[in-house]
């Protein structure tokens, strides 16, 4: 399978994008070690992970606290042994009452510049040292089309995305000569529960939208924004990491990958 043998850490693996993700890699072939702030919903996906007959484990990690991150890897290499495969999934969209507000606050661009951001830097240096020494290593970070161009409300989270697109192409650059490929996946319109609080915040200030259901504001979304008008899928963004994560991207890094049903073409 494409990921046979492999050994994939996911940040944020415990639920919507960083779970659909965690379970495509396991689906084919990776053993996984499901990293999370939130150990209980970690060890839940781990469990769901077994059933595709590979290792996997649910690990407590911060990814905006290097010493602990630290103790957090090298945990996962003491039980698997190594890292091949790092995804870096961990984010958040504003900081709490974002729900409220139509415009980013200071705290928002606090909470998504410390996690989105600080959280990739963290992550990628501690896995990559690792790497490095072997000599091998795949890093693939999860940004967003809104990363790829401004949009109302969303400043500090549009921002934030567009700072790791940008990182990826540095460390691509810095660590090529270790044999380690960097990428990012950009994903569209998602019905996770990040999206959700988008919806929540449209409901309660736009007028026209107070009468919709969460749901019926996400359908309206891709409808009026994506050219395939459809939705895409947790399980979609986890088949563009598997490529970038296998030994068919061996010679591509650097690189951003739209998977947004048109949304963006850039």
């Amino acid at each position: 399978m494409q990921m046979d043998s492999k050994v994939a850490m996911v940040t944020g693996g415990a639920g919507g994008l960083g779970e659909g993700i965690a379970k495509v890699l396991a689906q084919r072939g990776a053993d996984v070690a499901v990293a999370d702030i939130d150990l209980h919903g970690a060890e839940e996906v781990a469990r769901q992970l077994a059933q595709y007959g590979h290792k996997a484990r649910a690990y407590r990690a911060d990814v905006t606290n290097r010493d602990r991150l630290q103790e957090t890897v090298e945990t996962i290499l003491a039980e698997f042994g190594r890292i091949d495969v790092l995804v870096n999934v961990a984010g958040v969209i504003a900081a709490t009452g974002f729900e409220d507000t139509v415009t980013s606050r200071e705290e928002d661009w606090d909470v998504t510049f410390t996690v989105n951001v600080k959280g990739t830097v963290l992550a990628s240096e501690v896995v990559a040292e690792h790497m490095m020494k072997r000599g091998a290593g795949k890093i693939v970070n999860i940004a967003s089309h809104a990363g790829r161009g401004g949009g109302a409300g969303g400043g500090a989270y549009g921002a934030s995305k567009a700072a790791v697109i940008h990182l990826t192409q540095s460390f691509a650059l810095e660590l090529a000569p270790h044999s380690i490929n960097v990428n990012v996946v950009c994903p569209g319109t998602i019905w996770t529960p990040m999206w959700e609080r988008i919806a929540e915040r449209d409901r309660r200030n736009d007028p026209k939208k107070a009468s919709l259901t969460g749901r019926q504001i996400f359908d309206q979304a891709i409808l009026e924004r994506c050219p395939l008008k459809r939705e895409q899928t947790p399980e979609d963004i986890g088949k563009a990491v598997a490529f970038f994560a296998s030994d068919d991207a061996f010679n591509i890094t650097g690189q951003s990958l739209n998977v947004n049903g048109g949304t963006r073409m850039n």
